[in-house]
């Protein structure tokens, strides 16, 4: 299964209509589920997506016995976020930078949400999590065309996206940049079976900064690019299948032309863990 990159917004349509009447509940359109206080977004769902629960897990922060332990306790008041607080499962630090991360993630490929029969809004729904941080509407979208923006400077190797990722021990051409310690753990877990999208929710890690890497890496030279589907070649009118000359054995074939790599920074969305580590240390010194 491949991740599905939806269009960049340029108008999230119902969710900004929402937004600018002040709604509380759940929108939800085919990609996802955005859950509004007061017109603002706190929380967004997506299956493609690892939700917050899936990469705490990841992160060996919270088990999933706890994470299910939070849901079954948070009620009709939906107070599991302080339910894992008050456990000591997580500072409020902690859940607001971690529910952020999740949120930005399963935003982008949420949106766009255009005005359509799949779109439904349920009145005064809320999420069990109950409200962490809240996002304007506006901001959500802006942040997701700030990422949108970054994939399309790597837009020549979008073959990778919904292929298995498949690394190149033996690189055909100079690495172009030294893999981040996140990127070579990514290549360790690439098994030349797995999309992407699978590798994300395997690893319980951002599903936008999978892609991301995996398109640097190649862009880099250390990822296989699928090859782009082969046009028919053109043929005489009457002429028969064996008019084409077979290739030549030992033939060199002729080089393909390799878009230049872009230089970008670092996307600011790192692992939960380093999260959560950065956010002790900071406690300590206070």
């Amino acid at each position: 299964m491949g991740l599905p990159i939806p269009r960049p917004p340029a108008s999230a349509g119902p969710l900004d209509q929402l937004a600018a009447e002040g709604a509380t509940g759940a929108l939800r359109g085919p990609s996802g589920c955005f859950y509004l206080v007061d017109g603002a977004v706190a929380c967004v769902e997506s299956a493609t997506a690892p939700g917050l629960g899936a990469r705490l897990a990841a992160a060996g922060k919270v088990p999933p016995e706890r994470w299910q332990d939070a849901r079954d306790a948070a009620g009709a008041q939906h107070t599991g976020g302080r339910h894992l607080v008050d456990a000591g499962l997580l500072t409020q630090g902690e859940l607001e930078i971690c529910h952020l991360g999740a949120l930005l993630d399963a935003a982008f490929f949420a949106l766009p949400l255009l005005m359509a029969d799949d779109v439904s809004f349920t009145p005064g729904a809320g999420h069990w999590l109950g409200v962490v941080r809240r996002v304007g509407a506006a901001a959500l979208q802006q942040a997701t065309a700030r990422r949108h923006a970054l994939l399309g400077r790597l837009a020549p190797w979008a073959a990778v996206d919904t292929s298995p990722v498949v690394p190149l021990d033996a690189p055909a051409r100079p690495v172009t940049m030294r893999p981040t310690g996140r990127q070579r753990r990514l290549l360790a877990h690439a098994d030349g079976r797995r999309t992407p999208h699978e590798l994300a929710l395997a690893l319980g890690r951002s599903a936008f900064v999978t892609l991301l890497d995996v398109r640097r890496l190649a862009a880099a030279g250390l990822v296989l690019v699928p090859d782009a589907p082969q046009a028919l070649p053109r043929r005489r009118p009457g002429a028969c299948l064996d008019d084409n000359p077979a290739p030549v054995a030992g033939a060199a074939r002729t080089p393909t032309w390799q878009p230049p790599v872009p230089r970008l920074p670092e996307t600011a969305d790192p692992d939960i863990a380093l999260l959560v580590r950065l956010r002790t240390a900071l406690e300590e010194n206070l």
